[in-house]
């Protein structure tokens, strides 16, 4: 293939031919699927290349937005960086109608090519076999060089190198560091964490429809809804002037895996040099050693204290979602709430994390939310699953718990911490069954364990509660998952959401919203695609997946929900 490009090439000098590359997606070179695009360009006279053909001659460059575990991308940004140096080469990107994943390469494939003076062109593609949209764009394309060419104007060709600026030591102690909210019953005692750790943290509150509309603004539109929200949280807060921006970073969690979530600090990047606010620094929190910055550390101190807000959280997101729908007395429990949440923001702010009296807060908590009186005939039970993002942030999910609270049920949405165990226990997976690092897997048991340990207090005050459900394990939720997916699906929320769907059946909980994000393709996998598989091994799954997006009916959403609920409440009578 090497061999073939370096033919065309020189047989394009040696004729005074054009060529383009034609990159995309390896199955992208199936004629069923690219519709006859390359012989469409060939009849212009015109060479057509892949880019696995021409990107061995590129010199190599860091790209600003970067997975390495995608195999064909890094083919892609060396394709155009070698297209960018030459004057009879140019590149058409084909991608994928709707695929959130190519709006990270078709972004920066345009930057590498734009960054250079030259037109970046890109054609969906999708069922329809039309070529009359793609003829157009084609003939667009060539009568815009050939007016460049007449013009004769000069370009400069740039490298596409990102430096990015380091979080330094300096910067600890004057710069203020913003995060974007994800699940505010977690993240009030989160930001309590890192501030006792010694950084002037901050929880953004931005969460609404305005901070997507400025996503929109600097995202690319096929990127996921949940990259739309961080984004403009991110940028509004920027620019809304309530900061001083030469004393301000910015941190978001990167999870080194082949899903948009890895890209978020890329985006975040990408979104502030567009904003013109380039020099502000972007914290990428991860435990895979992705980047690293001399100003912060993911010490024991902070992680200690980062555990302990979860392990709070999830405690009091079963108390408050089991019990508010039952309260006798209205705002009791949000009031024991509100009690217990200000002496765990002082339990986690203590110089001396002591876990004794940890152990006898956690028991504390249970006891008195259990305690509260509340009406004891059941309502139907409604597990919350889906997209780590959409599922505990209300402003995404359209106050998802909310609503089904005022519609008559009560909300199951399974711990945060959960996800901490899957991203360990993959790690485990892979070491056994893909050849990785068995030193990976060894730290990866011990997280495990580690933090079993932790939660071993609140899992018996649980199971010796009144109205409560002990927590499952995580390697319960793989026997699950085991029934209906592979556990090397690993992408997105992988086997955890389908695990997690039936950790909610096993338990009692057979209605359930699955929340995605409109193209997420990992979750639309292993969410909506085994819901036919779950309901035939469990005729009496209930199970409704819903799309979120900028652009989603809510009137839409909310007759989905109702119509589920209306079965819920059906089955519930027909149990009674």
């Amino acid at each position: 293939m090497k061999k073939k490009g370096e033919e065309v090439l020189k047989y394009m000098e040696e004729n005074g031919k054009r060529g383009i590359v034609l990159a995309g997606r390896p199955y992208h070179i199936d004629p069923e699927i690219n519709h006859g695009i390359p012989e469409l360009i060939n009849s212009y006279d015109v060479a057509v290349l892949t880019e696995d053909s021409v990107s061995h001659l590129a010199k190599p460059e860091r790209p600003l937005i970067v997975s390495d575990q995608w195999m064909y991308h890094s083919r892609l940004y060396a394709a155009a960086s070698f297209v960018k140096t030459r004057e009879d080469l140019d590149l058409i990107q084909l991608n994928s109608f709707g695929c959130g994943l190519d709006a990270v390469t078709t972004d920066q494939v345009n930057d590498i090519l734009s960054g250079s003076d030259k037109i970046y062109t890109c054609l969906k593609i999708d069922e329809v076999n039309n070529l009359g949209a793609a003829r157009i764009r084609v003939r667009s394309l060539f009568a815009a060089l050939e007016v460049k060419e007449r013009k004769g104007k000069t370009r400069t060709i740039r490298p596409a190198n990102y430096n990015r600026r380091e979080f330094t030591s300096e910067m600890r102690e004057k710069y203020t560091i913003l995060c974007p909210q994800m699940s505010p019953i977690h993240f009030d005692m989160l930001e309590t964490a890192f501030r006792s750790a010694g950084y002037n943290f901050k929880v953004l509150t931005n969460d609404n429809k305005h901070s997507v509309d400025v996503g929109l603004k600097y995202v690319n539109n096929d990127a996921c809804y949940p990259s739309l929200c961080v984004v403009g949280q991110l940028i509004e807060a920027v620019q809304s002037g309530e900061y001083d921006t030469d004393h301000l970073a910015l941190m978001m969690t990167q999870t080194g895996g082949g899903c948009r979530a890895t890209n978020y600090v890329g985006f975040i990047r990408r979104a502030l040099e567009k904003a013109g606010y380039g020099h502000i620094p972007v914290i990428s929190l991860n435990l895979s050693g992705l980047e690293k910055n001399e100003g912060f550390k993911l010490d024991a101190n902070l992680l200690i204290r980062v555990l302990y807000a979860a392990l709070f959280g999830d405690i009091f997101m079963r108390c408050v979602y089991r019990m508010r729908p039952y309260e006798l007395n209205k705002g009791e429990v949000e009031e024991v709430h509100k009690k217990w949440l200000d002496k765990c923001n002082k339990f986690i702010m203590g110089k001396h994390l002591s876990f004794f009296k940890y152990q006898k807060m956690c028991k504390e908590i249970i006891k008195e939310f259990d305690a509260i009186p509340i009406d004891e005939n059941r309502k139907p039970r409604v597990g919350i699953v889906g997209e780590i993002l959409v599922k505990f942030a209300p402003a995404a999910n359209n106050y998802l718990v909310n609503l089904l609270e005022s519609e008559g049920a009560e909300a199951v949405v399974p711990d945060l911490l959960d996800f901490m165990y899957y991203c360990f226990y993959n790690q485990i997976y892979k070491a056994e069954h893909l050849g990785t690092s068995k030193k990976a897997a060894r730290i990866s048991k011990l997280g495990i364990t580690g933090m079993n340990f932790m939660r071993k207090c609140s899992s018996k005050a649980f199971k010796n509660s009144k109205h409560f459900e002990e927590q499952s394990n995580i390697y319960e939720l793989v026997e699950y998952a085991k029934e209906i997916v592979s556990i090397g699906n690993q992408t997105g929320e992988g086997w955890f959401l389908t695990g997690e769907m039936l950790e909610l059946i096993h338990q009692g909980t057979e209605n359930i919203v699955c929340t995605q994000p409109f193209g997420c393709l990992p979750n639309h996998v292993v969410g909506k695609g085994v819901i036919k598989a779950i309901r035939k091994k469990y005729p009496k799954a209930n199970i409704v997946a819903i799309d979120y997006d900028p652009g989603a009916s809510e009137v839409n959403q909310l007759n989905r929900i109702k119509l589920m609920l209306s079965t819920a409440n059906k089955n519930m009578e027909k149990a009674n």
